[in-house]
């Protein structure tokens, strides 16, 4: 296994149970960052998914499978972390869920479409990726992944008064970086779990999607649901200014 999926998957078996627990119990930065911001741009990317062969590539605790599954796609996932992929089992039985790495996708079937979400951050050498999802995607098949905003990335809070105030530096400069993430409760206690990725600049990224042998399809930035404004109203203040995420559907050609 490589050094990046090695980090990732530490972590992720850390605090499994307790970020399953954060995603779906409506935690404030939690639910809304995930259900409010990110994942309704992914699922409007994706599109209607009934009969569709899906792969949830880095299912986690298998939400988004989930998802997908009541929607009428037939899905399949994999993950890295054995913790989250147990949770995962549990909230989607007889699902085929495996163990895998997505240097190494354990699937050798075509897919219509891969989906991943938040995942690619995590990975250091996303031409294996490509390569790999090409192996299983059929011939103009969609890859739909979600990542963290290359830009709003490199910044950083230049006013803790207010947090819209942000320092941009060193775009350029493509290395692994750490996101701290707040409020995640390990054994009864608070922590910050501080957890890896991988800063990408957008020529990277355009050229790795091209060189692979894609076509960009559709773009979006994240935009904050309207109800999240009365239930998270210091989240939405920021994401309705800031394109936190970024959502990419491009299609093998």
């Amino acid at each position: 296994m490589k050094p990046d999926e090695q980090e990732a998957r530490n972590k992720y078996n850390l605090i499994a149970e307790y970020y399953h627990n954060f995603r779906t119990k409506k935690c404030p930065e939690g639910h809304f960052y995930n259900e409010m911001l990110e994942m309704p741009a992914t699922l409007e990317l994706l599109g209607n998914v009934k009969g569709k062969k899906i792969l949830d590539f880095g299912c986690g605790t298998g939400i988004l499978t989930k998802i997908l599954k009541n929607k009428g796609a037939k899905i399949k996932g994999f993950d890295i972390s054995p913790k989250m992929l147990s949770i995962a089992k549990l909230e989607n039985p007889n699902l085929d869920l495996r163990l895998g790495s997505g240097y190494n996708i354990p699937f050798n079937e075509k897919f219509d479409i891969v989906v991943a979400s938040l995942v690619l951050s995590h990975i250091d050498n996303w031409k294996k990726i490509f390569k790999q999802v090409k192996k299983i995607l059929k011939k103009k098949g969609y890859f739909i992944f979600s990542i963290e905003n290359p830009v709003v990335d490199m910044t950083i809070k230049a006013n803790n008064k207010n947090p819209l105030i942000r320092k941009f530096q060193d775009y350029f400069k493509e290395r692994k970086i750490y996101s701290s993430w707040r409020n995640i409760l390990y054994k009864k206690e608070v922590k910050r779990i501080r957890m890896p990725k991988f800063h990408k600049t957008y020529e990277t990224i355009i050229k790795t999607i091209i060189e692979n042998n894609f076509d960009i399809i559709d773009y979006k930035d994240t935009f904050p649901l309207k109800k999240s404004k009365k239930l998270f109203p210091k989240e939405y203040n920021f994401a309705v200014n800031t394109p936190y995420f970024c959502v990419w559907k491009v299609k093998k050609k």
